[in-house]
C-alpha cells in the first residue's frame, strides 16, 4: 500500500467553511470530526461559520443538537475538534440575520470573530478548502 495519501512533513492548512446549521443536523457533526482528524495529522485547521452555520456557535444550540437521533451532541464534536487544535471563526456580519449577539450569545469555544474579508484571506492562503 502506498503512503502517498498521508500528509508529508510540510505544513498543511485546511479551512472548513460551515454553512449548514440546525435545519440540516445530519450535516453538522462531520466537519468537526474531519477537522479533528486532520488536526491530529498535523494540519492547521480552521472552521469558519457563516450563513446558517453561525447558529452552531450560539449558546444553547450545539448543546441540544445531534446529527442523528440519540447521537452525540454537536457541542461534544466541537470540543473534540478544539482539543485536537482546530480554530473556530465566526462571521460577524452573518450574526444579525440570525439574531445572535457577538458579545453575549457565542459559545466560549469560538476563537475569532471575523469578517467576510477574513474568510477571503483564509481561502486564498490555504492549501485546501472544504464546504459543508
Amino acid at each position: 500500500m502506498s503512503d502517498s495519501h498521508y500528509l508529508d512533513n510540510e505544513a498543511k492548512t485546511v479551512i472548513i467553511v460551515m454553512t449548514s446549521g440546525p435545519s440540516t443536523p445530519q450535516r453538522c457533526a462531520t466537519p468537526f470530526y474531519l477537522g479533528a482528524l486532520l488536526a491530529s495529522m498535523d494540519a492547521d485547521v480552521s472552521i469558519f461559520f457563516t450563513m446558517e452555520g453561525v447558529n452552531l456557535v450560539k449558546r444553547g444550540v450545539p448543546e441540544n443538537l445531534a446529527a442523528m437521533e440519540g447521537g452525540k451532541k454537536i457541542i461534544e464534536f466541537i470540543r473534540d475538534a478544539k482539543a485536537a487544535g482546530v480554530k473556530l471563526h465566526v462571521c460577524v456580519p452573518a450574526l444579525p440575520g440570525y439574531h445572535i449577539d457577538a458579545g453575549a450569545d457565542l459559545i466560549p469555544e469560538v476563537d475569532e470573530r471575523s469578517s467576510g474579508g477574513a474568510l477571503a484571506d483564509l481561502i486564498l492562503s490555504t492549501d485546501k478548502v472544504l464546504f459543508f
